[in-house]
């Protein structure tokens, strides 16, 4: 699911902070290069919790190891293939005839040379799509409160789970709803009063003595307008501004709420359905694999773009920016994210594709909080398993406990159980460059169901038009981890998914700062080149693993090109 995450203002009554990645702080980011590599940093030096990228290089070569090209899934919102910063760093099928019109490879999927999008068709590309409590309370409300009552109490006595399921979703439905459209309203409001603020300043600058200075004012709207700038001026957005700064940055993160909110009046909405006239598959038939089409952008890459970057970005022109496997990974692009909820079906198919198609590892920068397609998602979970291909997902950004408020898919099916039921997911949380406050504060967490924390705000990274941003979010510490997966797998290619994990989880640079500890398996922030003297001590060269898992025979097999 697309979500947005602003830098938070210090608004009480009007909270700016929302639930996932978006523009961090107003800053230049050429005036910073500091910041736009510091999730490379080496712990050991720097005190930064970076997860030493070229230190974790220098030591594998020191072995004597030569890197295999490692091939990243990234399920996402699409990515844009021409992009300076990735254009060297894709995935291309050497099976495909780019642009005959034809399946070359035989593998169902025409003209897939970067990878594939679930999410398109002969009509375009889906673009907004409902959010999975709408879609389940949609299908559900005339099954369980329909016109006939003795039916609705037979159909819940019947189908308990689904039950369970549509009411979960009904309240979810109920609250985020209003939510959507209170939120639009008020941001919209603040929005048309931004002249008014302006007004109110006089070109001074923002801060305490500025807005004491102002006369109450008799107008309404210009009485708002000072309340809202007493308000920010006390949060470090904005305080000290100069007042064209401030109607800059004002504008711009109002923009992006207002563009947050907006298509949430058709994600609520439960007639809106866009999939049936652009896909044309039978989203009820989970076994139907054929459908889509090759565009591998769709209608909003800034989310996998991004995503991309931190894996496999290449500096280029002026840009110095890069990505955590940026010497070893090639990306495929497999489109599965609306701006909207993922739809199961989607997601199983896009593991499927991306693994018969040789990725090792997938990034799944996504989540939601039900799921009625999850034991098709678990078979495909299964089946990566067996093909010995890691999958490594965001924990979401909802500042939660994930045993109290899953986040599909989940790699267990109970929350009470001792362990997952497969053992070639990672889950990662995210972590900051401000060692006091090393959990991000949007970050789930959980002792047993987080593996590993890795840095995630203020993260700069590709977006489309050719051009870098500064994200943030659980969506963003993924990657940082499926690169530094990619890199042990690069130099240790018979490295098993839970020998990487191992690797990862017991080599993080540890903290026990305000319960940092406590928040995942690693207690720590994961560091690339400790993990690749784990790997190399513990699984390379013959060397016995620590525990012992029996890998299926489909693993050793040969991955259908």
């Amino acid at each position: 699911m697309k979500k947005v995450l602003l830098a938070a203002v210090f608004l009480a009554g009007f909270n700016f902070s929302f639930a996932q990645e978006t523009k961090t702080k107003s800053i230049d980011p050429k005036e910073d290069k500091d910041l736009m590599t510091w999730y490379h940093k080496d712990f050991s030096t720097s005190k930064v919790y970076g997860v030493n990228t070229a230190n974790a290089y220098k030591y594998l070569e020191s072995k004597g190891l030569k890197p295999k090209p490692v091939i990243v899934g990234v399920l996402d919102s699409g990515v844009q293939v021409d992009h300076p910063g990735l254009i060297n760093n894709l995935w291309t099928n050497p099976n495909e005839i780019p642009g005959n019109g034809k399946d070359d490879d035989g593998n169902g999927y025409i003209d897939d040379v970067h990878g594939w999008n679930f999410l398109g068709g002969k009509n375009g590309d889906v673009d907004i799509d409902n959010m999975e409590v709408t879609r389940v309370v949609a299908k559900y409300k005339p099954v369980f409160e329909g016109d006939d009552s003795t039916k609705n109490k037979a159909n819940q006595a019947k189908m308990p789970e689904e039950f369970a399921m549509y009411m979960k979703s009904k309240e979810l439905f109920n609250k985020k709803s209003v939510e959507a459209k209170q939120g639009l309203q008020t941001y919209a409001m603040i929005n048309e009063l931004i002249p008014n603020m302006v007004k109110l300043l006089g070109g001074k600058p923002v801060n305490a003595q500025t807005i004491a200075a102002i006369k109450p004012p008799t107008e309404q709207k210009d009485a708002i307008a000072l309340d809202i700038l007493g308000r920010v001026s006390q949060s470090p957005e904005f305080k000290g501004k100069s007042s064209e700064e401030f109607e800059k940055a004002i504008k711009d993160q109002m923009k992006e709420a207002i563009d947050y909110y907006s298509p949430q009046s058709k994600q609520y909405d439960l007639s809106y359905d866009t999939r049936k006239e652009i896909v044309g598959d039978n989203y009820d038939d989970y076994s139907e694999k054929i459908y889509g089409n090759n565009h591998y952008e769709g209608a909003d890459a800034e989310h996998g773009t991004h995503v991309a970057g931190i894996i496999a970005g290449l500096p280029q022109g002026n840009e110095i920016q890069y990505g955590v496997a940026s010497k070893v990974a090639k990306i495929m692009s497999v489109r599965t994210v609306p701006n909207g909820d993922e739809r199961d079906k989607d997601v199983a198919n896009a593991i499927r594709y991306a693994v018969d198609n040789g990725a090792k590892i997938l990034n799944m920068s996504f989540g939601k909080p039900v799921s009625p397609g999850k034991s098709v998602v678990w078979d495909a979970f299964k089946y990566a398993e067996d093909k010995g291909v890691l999958l490594v997902k965001a924990a979401g950004n909802e500042n939660e406990d994930v045993a109290e408020h899953l986040a599909y898919p989940t790699n267990f099916k109970k929350v009470t159980d001792e362990k997952p039921f497969v053992n070639n997911v990672m889950v990662v949380g995210a972590s900051t460059n401000k060692n006091s406050a090393l959990r991000a504060d949007f970050s789930n967490y959980n002792k047993k169901m987080v593996n590993v924390f890795a840095p995630g705000e203020e993260i700069y990274s590709t977006v489309p038009k050719n051009e870098y941003k500064y994200l943030q979010g659980t969506s963003m510490a993924s990657p940082v981890a499926a690169g530094a997966a990619a890199v042990l797998l690069a130099y240790m290619p018979d490295l098993k998914p839970y020998q990487i994990i191992e690797s990862l989880v017991k080599s993080s640079n540890p903290s026990t700062a305000n319960g940092f500890a406590e928040y995942s398996q690693a207690g720590g922030v994961i560091d690339v080149k400790r993990a690749a003297e784990y790997a190399y001590t513990h699984f390379y060269n013959g060397k016995a693993p620590t525990k012992t898992v029996k890998p299926s025979k489909s693993v050793k097999k040969a991955v259908k090109k």
